[in-house]
């Protein structure tokens, strides 16, 4: 009588399979993992616009229709994310006074400017048209797009 003895385990060959599988699935997390943290921190972003264009608006309804400067924004805008916020930690906003020029924000950078309405936007400067003394562009660059800048009117 001939008795097989079959000894049980793991050939190398399904160890090696095993071990390429799973490099593959962390290669595929590992590239698009950078892309998804640009969208989200593109995203934060475009809502940190929102957020500030809603403070402008709320001061001077508060104030009789004066316009903010950048630190009285600043109160105004409570839930700016990390985003465009500077190295100390506190909001990186501006108020732009040069209208007629194209404008180029640097990262983390939201730009409020009076008396304009959104023009022509590139791929990292915004121009403006003229607007009324009420209506106000906020302004900033995004990552994605080689530094696609966002223009919002009020």
């Amino acid at each position: 009588m001939n008795i097989q003895r079959k000894e049980k385990g793991f050939t190398i060959i399904e160890v090696v399979l095993v071990l390429a599988i799973a490099g593959l699935i962390f290669l595929m997390v590992f590239i698009a993992l950078p892309a998804l943290q640009r969208n989200q921190r593109d995203t934060a972003r475009k809502s940190d616009v929102t957020i500030v264009a809603a403070a402008v608006t709320s001061f001077s309804s508060n104030n009789r229709g004066a316009f903010p400067t950048a630190t009285q924004i600043i109160t105004y805008a409570s839930n700016v994310s990390d985003n465009s916020k500077t190295t100390t930690n506190t909001s990186n906003i501006r108020v732009n006074t040069v209208t007629t020029s194209p404008l180029t924000p640097v990262d983390s950078e939201i730009v409020v400017t009076k008396g304009t309405t959104c023009g022509a936007v590139t791929t990292t400067t915004a121009s403006f048209g003229t607007g009324s003394t009420r209506q106000f562009t906020v302004v900033t660059k995004l990552e994605s797009g080689n530094g696609q800048v966002f223009c919002q009117e009020s």
